[in-house]
């Protein structure tokens, strides 16, 4: 390893003349070395840390390391635009930090959230200089992997980010007043507002907020279909070394997998994929209530530098020896290895009720034969009183926590196997086909797969969310779980509760067919649903 020089504050030009600002650590030694390139909206110095170690530590490792503020943000001119200038502005500045001295010309990308979209937008471009990526917890069709999950906005995720950008320009633009206010709703979200998904201290302080487009685009169109890097990264064909990051309990867990599935299928480069027991951040071995143990610390600072040795150096380090493809299973807290994404072999548990399923916890029952006949199960989703989000990729905080006295909800239906007589180790997309009718014309379903301890604590494990619309055909409803990957002790038994909302996570359904940005509070409906019959297949693996 080496020393590292003190940080240096330069300046680059794009090409229509507007300023962005970075901060450089160098080894502190003679000759030329490869770049590594992060650029973010947040504040430089912060360099996500929140989740990467230090600038300095990787500059330690023979890298020019270079965090750059993003066109408005930090100390960057221009007008920031979400994502909007993110092609160009990262062409020119993988070029420009080529040319740094002291660079041998190869330059590495790597960061998460923005820092990983930024790293997709800039590959479309097809800069010379760029040769790895390593993408963490994006999404790739910006609408299904990052605003909507299953045609439901991500409400609690996308007002508290929108607010928190928000606040940012307020404070880069001196106004104190507006930022107070936004930094008080960022820690106490305003969701009960005539209009719930548009508050007004976002029309008032962000009335140029992104936020506003995402609600008045519900559905895909082209307007999701200009933005996300998905379209330009397939029409143009775009291939390149990926390390993909992400893990089971961050809400763009799918943006990540999509990626690497794409690209795995059709690159000439290795794809890698890392997914641990994490959330959007932190990525640590405690998440939630569960302690995963010291295996699931993050391995990722080590990774990237194994990564970027690889393909920016030439370095043989043994990692075109090994699988790559790396899932920490949760229960055994140990990570797993494969060639490819995993194609677990399907296990069905069907849905087995007297009608009382809501009323009491242990009638309603998973079973491995398609029971005779079921008793419709009826539950009433009321308006004034949603199911509330607790744990999970979605809610904050995410992670998995006990709902035992969650379940004792009558608003819930629940259904619960038998004690295992042999672990089950379930690894990929598990899915819930329900047969069900409302009596509104629209409504949501919340699906949440949990395991349940000898001593009756019930922990989730994964969820999936559906917002049904009108006329949508619902014979039956097929929803897809968040992917995981878990290890189910024997002695331990499943479940599968269903609800109609997981609020503020989503929006709750007014039942009228309204979308969000039109949802009044005041014309909210109570929904009846009737659960007919339905069935959880596990993706399971020996």
């Amino acid at each position: 390893m080496f020393s590292v020089r003190p940080k240096e504050t330069v300046s680059m030009l794009t090409r229509d003349r507007v300023r962005l600002d970075a901060d450089v650590y160098r080894p502190d030694a003679v000759g030329e070395f490869p770049v590594l390139l992060m650029r973010q909206p947040y504040g430089r110095a912060i360099a996500s840390t929140v989740v990467y170690a230090h600038p300095t530590w990787y500059a330690a490792y023979g890298y020019i390391v270079v965090i750059q503020d993003v066109r408005g943000r930090g100390t960057s001119e221009g007008e920031f635009d979400l994502f909007a200038h993110e092609i160009e502005d990262g062409f020119d500045a993988v070029n420009w930090a080529a040319e740094l001295p002291g660079s041998n010309g190869q330059v590495g990308m790597y960061g998460f959230s923005y820092q990983g979209m930024t790293q997709l937008y800039a590959a479309i471009a097809r800069p010379s200089a760029l040769k790895a990526l390593c993408p963490s917890m994006i999404g790739y069709d910006l609408y299904s992997d990052w605003a909507y999950e299953n045609g439901a906005f991500c409400l609690q995720a996308n007002l508290g980010w929108a607010i928190q950008l928000a606040a940012e320009t307020a404070r880069l633009r001196g106004d104190e007043a507006a930022f107070q206010k936004l930094y008080v709703a960022a820690r106490n979200l305003p969701l009960h507002e005539p209009i719930p998904a548009r508050p007004h201290v976002l029309k008032d302080l962000a009335p140029d907020s992104f936020y506003h487009d995402w609600l008045e685009h519900p559905t895909p169109d082209d307007y999701w279909a200009k933005l996300s890097p998905k379209t330009h990264m397939q029409n143009q064909d775009i291939d390149l070394p990926m390390l993909h990051i992400g893990g089971w309990f961050d809400p763009y867990l799918r943006g990540t997998l999509h990626l690497y599935q794409d690209l795995a299928a059709r690159s000439q480069y290795p794809q890698h994929l890392v997914v641990g027991p994490w959330a959007h951040l932190p990525w640590g071995r405690k998440l939630g209530a569960i302690d995963y143990g010291p295996e699931a610390n993050s391995p990722i600072d080590t990774l990237q530098i194994r990564w970027f040795d690889q393909f920016l150096k030439g370095i043989n380090t043994g990692l075109q020896d090994e699988l790559p493809v790396r899932l920490f299973e949760m229960g055994s807290n140990e990570w797993s290895f494969f060639e490819q994404w995993p194609e677990g072999k399907p296990k069905a548990y069907f849905l087995a009720s007297n009608g009382l399923a809501s009323l009491d916890d242990q009638t309603g029952t998973l079973v491995e034969t398609p029971p005779e006949a079921i008793a419709p199960d009826v539950f009433v989703h009321d308006p004034w009183r949603p199911v509330p989000a607790s744990g999970g990729h979605a809610p904050l905080p995410a992670g998995s926590y006990d709902r035992s006295t969650l379940d004792c909800r009558t608003d819930i239906v629940t259904y619960t196997s038998a004690p295992l007589i042999e672990d089950l180790h379930i690894v990929g997309e598990a899915i819930a086909e329900i047969h069900c009718t409302a009596d509104q014309p629209s409504f949501d379903l919340c699906v949440v797969l949990s395991e349940i301890k000898p001593n009756g604590s019930v922990y989730n494990l994964t969820q999936g969310y559906m917002r049904v619309n009108p006329g949508q055909t619902i014979a039956p409803l097929t929803i897809p779980l968040q992917a995981t990957c878990v290890q189910i002790a024997q002695g331990n038994a499943l479940r599968l509760s269903i609800s109609g909302a997981c609020f503020p996570a989503y929006p709750v359904n007014p039942g009228t067919g309204a979308f969000p940005a039109k949802t009044r509070l005041i014309d909210s409906q109570i929904i009846t649903v009737a659960i007919a019959s339905g069935k959880l297949i596990l993706p399971t693996t020996e």
